[in-house]
């Protein structure tokens, strides 16, 4: 009975949704000018951001799974803490690096190299990467702890470099690790919500993601937020079918 309620309650709120869609119309409202811009910056900018985590990223999960230092314990605190905090407190800390007028660094950058990330792609692409970010190094992390080093050990006698050892060796062995991570947090970054709004605003073909398209739209238009509401649902039900293998089936076995 537990397990049923426990079921129904996550169930019932998709259900609602996809009573709410309008299924004559939905193409419709998923091509029309203001669906489509809003898809075209999301697509830009979670790609982007998850191009950018990978780059930040990958380095990280590597000192956490290979190297002991005394504050490795409060690096990964670091890394979970996007996970934790509200995501509008994310925003709120991010205008706090990187605001034009009293961020630590936004200053400089707008002055000396003409960089202004609020309000633009560039802080769309700074906030999702910001939150998106630690699920791939979680992934990256537990993929690099999994891998016995002997097989690097054995191809360093060989005479193999660090880059052929990591190309060769380390990454076949890391790719179903790497690819869940890319994918997690792919998704994360495409249904983000308030560090953007917070951090780089909701200008329509500017910075506004499909997620504040269905916030703007709620009221203007509702049809149009239940169709982008279930087009995001969609993606994160293949993301998850696409994962089936590495996670849910990890787990029931």
């Amino acid at each position: 009975m537990g397990a049923a309620l426990g079921v129904t309650f996550l169930a019932l709120p998709i259900v609602g949704l996809l009573r709410r869609v309008s299924w004559p119309t939905l193409w419709d409202q998923l091509t029309q000018s203001s669906s489509r811009e809003a898809l075209r910056i999301s697509l830009y900018a979670s790609l982007s951001a998850t191009l950018l985590a990978l780059i930040i990223g990958l380095p990280l999960a590597w000192c956490l799974a290979r190297m002991q230092f005394r504050l490795r314990r409060v690096v990964r605190a670091l890394v979970l803490l996007p996970m934790v905090i509200p995501p509008v407190v994310g925003g709120v800390a991010l205008l706090g690096v990187y605001g034009k007028t009293n961020g630590l660094l936004g200053g400089v950058l707008d002055s000396v190299f003409g960089i202004q990330l609020t309000y633009s792609i560039w802080g769309v692409i700074i906030a999702e990467a910001f939150v998106a970010m630690p699920f791939l190094v979680l992934a990256l992390e537990g993929g690099l702890r999994s891998i016995n080093t002997r097989y690097e050990e054995a191809a360093a006698v060989m005479g193999a470099s660090d880059f052929a050892r990591f190309r060769r060796v380390v990454l076949p062995m890391l790719r179903p690790s790497l690819v869940a991570g890319l994918m997690l947090a792919w998704a994360r970054a495409l249904g983000e919500f308030g560090a953007t709004i917070t951090f780089a605003g909701n200008i329509e073909g500017r910075t506004q993601t499909t997620p504040l398209a269905v916030y703007t739209m709620l009221e203007s238009n509702p049809e149009g937020a239940y169709a982008l509401s279930f087009l995001l649902v969609a993606v994160c039900v293949a993301v998850l079918i696409g994962l089936r293998d590495k996670w849910i089936g990890g787990i029931s076995r």
